[in-house]
């Protein structure tokens, strides 16, 4: 299709087949680490994916962070990302990481509600501040969150901040990849659906990150969403597509920094 080699990620990175098993080894270290701080698998949902995995920091949380994987809708679950947890929880956050169905199995608009129901579950256990973090499809899933129709006020007026890493902010383009035989978008859905097309929230700090190296349409979704939403702008040097989210592993990053609104 006319759009498949702009949104081919792994063609572009080197050793891209290496990541997914490297970040499901790290993933499983980290829960085997967490021991009793971490409840696996608590269900928010009826389907056997609709369920997240949540990790206490010691003593009292300062918030919660929850974030949600990419995978273009159609890949991955929580349990490959459970490291990414390490920052926050470094800094005294609770985290939790949702998985949901996939497509052609459900269509995004589903995942959305799904993720909303996640989201709510996460907000009925926890006190305080919440903190968004998505990657790539994950992105379109966090800032779909503040959409009223969604999210009832109580849980949004709790968001603080929402990072949107390498977002799929416009889905429109995706109607003309072979990937939408199985995400099965239409215009209307893609048009709803696209983060672009939303009313920026207020009162919550969004930003936006990527890295230099990924994919022109990636560095072009980043700028066009941040200029959409006045959002925070963030071209990370030397990071592609599936190294930009390391920093959630590092309490010291500037990724952390912005997510928990330490500067």
């Amino acid at each position: 299709m006319t759009l498949d080699d702009a949104y081919a990620n792994a063609a572009y990175i080197p050793q891209a087949e290496d990541y997914p098993p490297r970040w499901a080894a790290q993933a499983a270290a980290f829960r085997d680490a967490q021991g009793a701080r971490g409840q696996i698998g608590v269900r928010y949902g009826p389907s056997d994916r609709q369920v997240f995995d949540f990790f206490q920091p010691t003593g009292v949380s300062r918030g919660t962070m929850m974030f949600v994987h990419g995978g273009y809708w159609k890949a991955f679950d929580a349990s490959s990302f459970s490291h990414l947890a390490a920052g926050a929880l470094a800094r005294g956050w609770a985290v939790a990481l949702p998985s949901y169905d996939l497509c052609p199995d459900v269509r995004i608009s589903e995942i959305s509600t799904q993720i909303a129901a996640a989201l709510t579950e996460v907000a009925n256990r926890t006190q305080g501040p919440i903190a968004l973090a998505g990657h790539s499809a994950g992105g379109h899933l966090v800032a779909r969150m503040t959409d009223p129709l969604l999210v009832a006020g109580e849980v949004r007026d709790r968001i603080e901040q929402i990072v949107a890493i390498s977002p799929v902010a416009d889905l429109t383009p995706l109607l003309q990849t072979s990937m939408n035989e199985i995400l099965q978008l239409d215009a209307a859905e893609a048009e709803a659906e696209s983060p672009v097309n939303m009313s920026p929230p207020h009162g919550v700090n969004v930003a936006v990150w990527v890295g230099s190296e990924e994919r022109p349409v990636f560095l072009e979704q980043a700028e066009a969403f941040a200029r959409t939403w006045g959002a925070r702008h963030v071209v990370v040097e030397g990071k592609h597509h599936f190294d930009i989210i390391d920093g959630l592993a590092d309490p010291e990053s500037d990724l952390i920094a912005a997510l928990l609104g330490l500067k």
